[in-house]
């Protein structure tokens, strides 16, 4: 029988504090701490309006070979391992795959979304496609891709190779167990210990963003505003007070 690993899942409390947070926000403080890109450049929001924020199951898939890879092989179900990653689904996970850009494998189709849905999975991010996409958009899951194909997932140029291990999507690596965070703006990769501190960070950023918009939005100086100049603190420090944020 084949064996596949599980992930080890970030605590519930740092999955919960990033949910009021935007890839946006958290892109730019992972960009601040060291870690330059962690923007998944290629699959793209097909649910508009949806953000998820879980732990990364991941699946890599290889270019096909003939003495790697056959489809005669795949006479038992069980052998077909982008079956094996949604096994391992729980409440909240995030599926991302490595399907390498390919245009014409759709990783998931009808049946295995709904499955995924069942389990509980948040959402699906796929550098490459998916099929069924009529029967797929209907479950309202949330979708991050490059596009959509009727093939299916081994029908044309890759195949499935692991579950669970060190993968590259959209340019970024994805360790099992990183905390993926999704929305309108794309996918972002957050190692589980750089999340404290963003989550810190980020608060901070978010509170003076929030003032600067109100004053912006009456007109106030760009230069003053943002990013909030050292003359401004103490306007901004009032301002906490009075919308009960307490103080620095």
């Amino acid at each position: 029988m084949t064996h596949t690993p599980d992930i080890t899942r970030p605590p519930r409390e740092l999955i919960d504090a990033l949910k009021e947070i935007g890839a946006a926000t958290i892109a730019g403080t992972l960009g601040h701490m060291g870690f330059r890109n962690p923007h998944m450049v290629g699959p793209v929001s097909q649910s508009r309006g949806k953000s998820i924020v879980g732990p990364a199951l991941t699946l890599q898939f290889l270019p096909q070979r003939p003495d790697l890879f056959n489809e005669g092989e795949y006479a038992d179900p069980e052998t077909q391992l982008h079956r094996h990653v949604l096994y391992h689904a729980q409440e909240g996970d995030v599926v991302v795959v490595d399907a390498r850009g390919d245009m014409s494998s759709g990783v998931f189709g009808d049946m295995m979304s709904t499955y995924f849905k069942g389990r509980g999975g948040a959402g699906i991010v796929i550098d490459g496609c998916m099929r069924d996409r009529p029967n797929v958009e209907k479950l309202d899951l949330a979708l991050w891709l490059r596009g959509w194909t009727p093939n299916y997932h081994v029908q044309t140029s890759i195949y499935p190779n692991a579950v669970n291990v060190p993968i590259a999507c959209g340019g970024v690596t994805v360790i099992p167990g990183d905390i993926i965070v999704a929305d309108d703006d794309g996918v972002v990769v957050l190692p589980v210990a750089m999340a404290s501190k963003v989550i810190e960070e980020s608060q901070k950023h978010h509170d003076w963003e929030e003032f600067s918009r109100a004053k912006l939005m009456e007109g106030g100086s760009l230069q003053r505003y943002y990013p909030l100049h050292d003359d401004a603190r103490g306007e901004y420090e009032e301002w906490r007070k009075t919308n009960h944020r307490g103080t620095t």
